[in-house]
């Protein structure tokens, strides 16, 4: 059974440069999300299982679409007022700055760089090359979740991490631990961690909203639909960009409800995730309507299957021009936390396309 409501997505598009945004800015004609100006907005309806879309100017929009709608109105506050989400209120960065977590896998069969990082001096080589190339957070792993991957035990995982987080910790490294499982979490926090990226969005372990809540730190919420032995068996989507949509405005709920602010809480749409080639491509095109969230988003692309289903490039290593490219084009949709493998590369991609949008 379909809910009988309404219900309202929106999401800004009409990328326009600052040097040409600057007259339509100043005369609401045009609205900037992270630094980046659009100048329309398509309003998505949602009723009876039927879907149906219109597309506004953004004054029209927001003068006339909006009035005496209550839901449509909460939509667009939360669009325009983003002022406390992580981005924006966070400890460890200047405000509104674009963010690179470097992907640091201490894991033998990660699908691009498992086996790299087993032993800590390589992996704190690593690490220490990414920081100078430009990384914000380290973001360690200690589980594959690959399609298909082996579960790893709790006590495996943190046998894995441990070493490098507390070596990292003690030498000042803003850290960031992937991990779904509560036990890793907690004992990582301890040893130093800032961030948690938990790709099951806190639904793997029950325990871990509570380790969430009791360091009060920020959690990455990603979209997963099963596990990573069973996700790619569950991407039967009706709509993938609402269902991913909707799955992550119930885990901000969740996490509301037990008491995690906002600003502590970055939505991840899981590119590759469950998600076939067409279904990544329809995310990464409408990206921008997660925006209504109001949390900030990260993004995951880094040498995905997906780049190598256009460019034919099988070697994950290779797959850097889609990556980059990818990168951009989810930058001019005003996303500005990136999760990245090649951070020099990456890093100076962002600060020419920053420096061309000024």
């Amino acid at each position: 059974m379909y809910p009988k409501e309404t219900k309202y997505y929106i999401r800004p598009f009409g990328y326009i440069s600052n040097s040409q945004s600057k007259l339509l800015l100043k005369n609401k004609k045009a609205l900037k999300i992270n630094g980046v100006a659009f100048n329309s907005i398509e309003l998505i309806k949602k009723k009876g299982g039927k879907i149906s879309k219109a597309c506004y100017a953004v004054d029209h929009f927001f003068e006339r679409i909006i009035k005496k709608n209550k839901k449509l109105e909460i939509l667009a506050k939360n669009l325009i007022t983003n002022s406390k989400n992580f981005l924006n209120s966070n400890k460890f960065s200047k405000k509104n700055k674009t963010l690179i977590f470097s992907i640091l896998n201490i894991t033998p069969d990660s699908f691009s760089d498992g086996g790299d990082n087993l032993y800590l001096k390589d992996s704190f080589n690593s690490a220490k090359k990414m920081a100078e190339d430009g990384a914000d957070f380290i973001d360690i792993g200690g589980e594959s979740t690959r399609p298909g991957s082996e579960m790893v035990l709790p006590a495996d995982e943190a046998i894995r991490v441990l070493p490098i987080i507390q070596k990292l910790s003690s030498k000042k490294f803003k850290i960031s631990l992937d991990t779904r499982n509560s036990s890793t979490m907690e004992l990582g926090l301890l040893s130093g961690v800032n961030i948690i990226n938990d790709v099951s969005a806190l639904m793997n372990d029950p325990k871990s909203i509570e380790i969430v809540k009791k360091y009060n730190v920020p959690i990455i919420l990603m979209h997963m639909p099963g596990t990573p032995q069973t996700m790619m068996k569950k991407n039967k989507y009706k709509n993938v960009v609402l269902e991913v949509y909707d799955f992550l405005e119930e885990r901000i709920k969740y996490c509301e409800s037990n008491g995690i602010k906002r600003k502590n809480l970055i939505i991840d749409p899981g590119i590759g995730f469950g998600k076939d080639f067409n279904q990544n491509v329809e995310i990464l095109n409408n990206l921008s309507i997660f925006h209504s969230l109001s949390c900030s988003i990260m993004l995951g692309i880094s040498r995905k299957r997906f780049i190598s289903s256009i460019s034919k490039e099988d070697n994950p290593k290779m797959r850097l021009g889609g990556t980059i490219s990818a990168t951009i084009l989810a930058m001019m949709q005003g996303v500005k936390i990136h999760r990245v493998h090649d951070v020099k590369q990456v890093n100076q991609a962002l600060k020419v396309f920053e420096k061309l949008n000024s």
